[in-house]
């Protein structure tokens, strides 16, 4: 579900930046660090991401490729769409970071669309319920919002899990400057035809790849009802 609103903007919603948290000194960041090259020198594979650090909390984001199916035709299609995950994990100290309290959303191509076209006095809300369609739907919903700071300065995004098992809600906010905000814009209009599977089509149409050339495109393990 999708909701878009606007905001004006207003003087008296000036926040202070909260101050970015160096890559040395956090432990999560370096375990992904080592673990990323480690990967990369067994299988090859190549992991990217783009992380922004504040005081309360960090966000990482990532691309995830679509999944292809076979046909009985020949060629193969998409089965499912990829998508962007968005990762929120909480600081625990000056310029740490609890990993293994990470809440995931995982943004379809749709709602990288209104990312990628919101203005700076537009906000935008998504609702996620990762056992959609299942025995258990219901029991963990998800929702995140992204407004404007005011003064096109930003935007604050703030991610919600509640759990209806547990009796939990977990909570993460944090403040995204404009600069920010541009190169996730950006990053967001260059995967947008990744996780849609369109590259590979028209790779495919006008130079087909050799077995060895292809790209190995598996989902990441870090799937969205983790967390």
């Amino acid at each position: 579900m999708l909701r878009l609103s606007r905001f004006l903007p207003s003087t008296s919603r000036r926040v202070t930046e909260l101050h970015n948290a160096l890559w040395s000194g956090s432990l999560t960041v370096q375990h992904a660090l080592s673990t990323s090259a480690a990967d990369e020198n067994r299988s090859g594979r190549k992991f990217a991401s783009y992380t922004v650090f504040k005081g309360k909390a960090a966000l990482s984001m990532h691309p995830i490729l679509p999944n292809f199916s076979k046909l009985d035709t020949g060629g193969s299609r998409v089965n499912k769409n990829g998508s962007v995950m968005l990762t929120f994990f909480p600081a625990v100290g000056q310029r740490k970071y609890d990993y293994s309290k990470k809440l995931l959303f995982a943004l379809s191509p749709t709602e990288v669309g209104s990312l990628i076209s919101l203005g700076p006095a537009e906000s935008c809300e998504f609702f996620h319920d990762p056992s959609m369609k299942s025995s258990h739907e219901g029991q963990v919903k998800k929702s995140l919002s992204i407004t404007p700071v005011g003064n096109d300065s930003g935007y604050f995004l703030n991610i919600a899990v509640l759990n209806n098992v547990q009796k939990t809600t977990e909570r993460l906010s944090l403040p995204i400057t404009k600069a920010e905000f541009a190169v996730i814009r950006t990053t967001l209009s260059f995967a947008l035809p990744h996780i849609l599977g369109w590259d590979q089509v028209l790779i495919n149409h006008h130079d087909p790849p050799s077995p060895s050339a292809r790209v190995e495109r598996r989902s990441h393990p870090d799937m969205e009802w983790d967390r």
